[in-house]
């Protein structure tokens, strides 16, 4: 596990002068960084006597193997791809292509399947991947094409020169636990950059510290997640055919939770089985991980991973907000793309194909201020540009009010998601906001009665038990009152 630590001060550290750095290998910093090297192989074999150079253009990537860290479902929209790499199917380690759907509402033992799979569950002509392995494929492309990519360095701080983003900080090696330096002890590069592209992921730590310098959530509703939990099993042969997809819905959240489940079915009887929990839930006591493990244990799960085994697990956060939750993407000496602005279609489930196509849109933008000498904001804004005028947003744009619908449970947002699904996105209005995800939980003495549980704080209370508000100076023995219950 990877702690981020904020980086020592009054330290010599190496400098390293770069036209671009791209923060992030996922889909989407492999992307941009491929569609980066294709334009500069084009422009070079047009413009031999004016060449543009990529040795100066680097991608970081915190795990030790590329494509370690990066976890999905993971059907894969072939759309973009088919842009960055027409004829990819060839190539690529896709595991199964989908040839049958199915969505289920589940009750506690029973299941109801849908007449019809919805419009936007329907996976025809996806493809059943192994994100981690996909990655890794497309990593090596952007290695064959001349991009340096750096391994088990992690961005730790975004470098300044005024308003301006010059570039990135990587993490120090060798400190322990109290961040001090060991024998061992490297600081981390000044990586000095005309461009910083982040594609960290959700949540990412150098967007987190350049939304709140520069306020670019303000006017935007709050980014809301969820998390997904996902095992790989193994499972006897004819469980479920390759390329085979179910989605569930209810059990075991409830009707004021929001959530459900894929099982995908892949190649050699392995089955990608996840739950994903939107994290607005207002019961603290719910765990997304013991949420899929109650999941597993419904009849039909149960049948079908009855003596398999368990090889993989992982889980990974989602950004659900929408379009209305995407902050600016594009400012002086820098851009965002993939997860980290918030790419992604969650009445779909699908962000794949959205971070491709961000972070090829966002080389083709870097692409004109190479040959322009120009970063600046003038410059990259154009990348703002080419999303909202891009199928990212004629996509996303249909599902803009989706999430925030079931913000009051799950019945409410099945209505509002017919409304919108009949108006165009739009729904009962034209805009609807957004409370973050925690604002919704409640405390233990909040939740209301359900008919037989007791909080713990009534418990204590009818004890006659006696709490203190400061802890004892020493070590004391208590008398207990003999009123007190045993």
């Amino acid at each position: 596990m990877l702690i981020f630590r904020k980086p020592l001060e009054n330290i010599d550290r190496p400098q390293m002068e770069a036209d671009v750095v791209i923060v992030g290998g996922g889909p989407a910093g492999m992307a941009c960084a491929l569609r980066l090297s294709q334009l500069i192989d084009e422009h070079n074999a047009k413009n031999p006597g004016s060449p543009l150079s990529k040795e100066n253009v680097y991608l970081l990537e915190k795990s030790r193997e590329i494509g370690q860290h990066c976890l999905s479902g993971a059907l894969l929209d072939p759309r973009a791809m088919r842009e960055l790499l027409p004829g990819f199917e060839k190539e690529a380690p896709i595991d199964a292509e989908v040839t049958k759907e199915a969505v289920y509402f589940l009750t506690r033992t029973g299941k109801f399947k849908f007449p019809i799979t919805p419009p936007p569950l329907r996976a025809h002509g996806n493809y059943v991947i192994s994100i981690n392995r996909f990655v890794k494929w497309l990593g090596s492309k952007v290695e064959e094409a001349g991009i340096t990519v750096f391994t088990g360095f992690a961005g730790s701080e975004l470098l300044f020169d005024g308003d301006r983003v010059s570039g990135v900080q990587t993490d120090d090696k060798g400190v322990d636990k109290h961040n001090q330096p060991k024998s061992n002890f490297e600081p981390g590069y000044d990586l000095k950059a005309k461009v910083t592209i982040l594609a960290e992921g959700p949540r990412g730590s150098l967007t987190k510290q350049l939304v709140k310098k520069f306020s670019l959530d303000k006017d935007r509703n709050p980014q809301t997640y969820g998390v997904g939990v996902k095992e790989l099993w193994e499972v006897p042969a004819g469980r479920i055919a390759p390329g085979e997809v179910i989605y569930t819905m209810g059990w075991p959240l409830t009707s004021k939770e929001y959530g459900g489940a894929w099982i995908y079915g892949s190649k050699d009887n392995i089955v990608s089985l996840g739950f994903v929990t939107d994290l607005g839930y207002r019961d603290p006591r719910l765990d997304p991980q013991r949420v899929l493990q109650e999941f597993k244990k419904h009849p039909y799960i149960a049948g079908l991973l009855a003596g398999g085994k368990m090889i993989r697990y992982g889980a990974k956060s989602l950004p659900y907000g929408g379009w209305w939750a995407i902050p600016p993407v594009a400012g002086d000496g820098w851009m965002i793309v993939g997860d980290s602005a918030g790419f992604l279609n969650s009445q779909r489930l699908k962000g794949i194909h959205l971070a491709i196509k961000s972070g090829m849109l966002a080389a083709e933008t870097v692409f004109d201020a190479l040959k322009k000498s120009d970063s600046s904001a003038a410059t990259l804004n154009d990348f703002q540009r080419r999303v909202e005028n891009s199928w990212i947003k004629e996509e996303l744009w249909r599902v803009r009010n989706f999430h925030q619908g079931f913000e009051h449970g799950l019945w409410a947002g099945m209505l509002h998601a017919g409304l919108q699904q009949i108006t165009g996105g739009r729904g009962l209005y034209s805009r609807y906001s957004a409370k973050p995800s925690h604002a919704h939980m409640k405390k233990l003495a909040e939740l209301p009665a359900d008919g037989g549980s007791t909080s713990l704080l009534t418990c204590i209370t009818r004890a006659r038990s006696t709490k203190r508000t400061s802890p004892p100076t020493s070590l004391f023995t208590t008398r207990i009152s003999a009123n007190s219950a045993a």
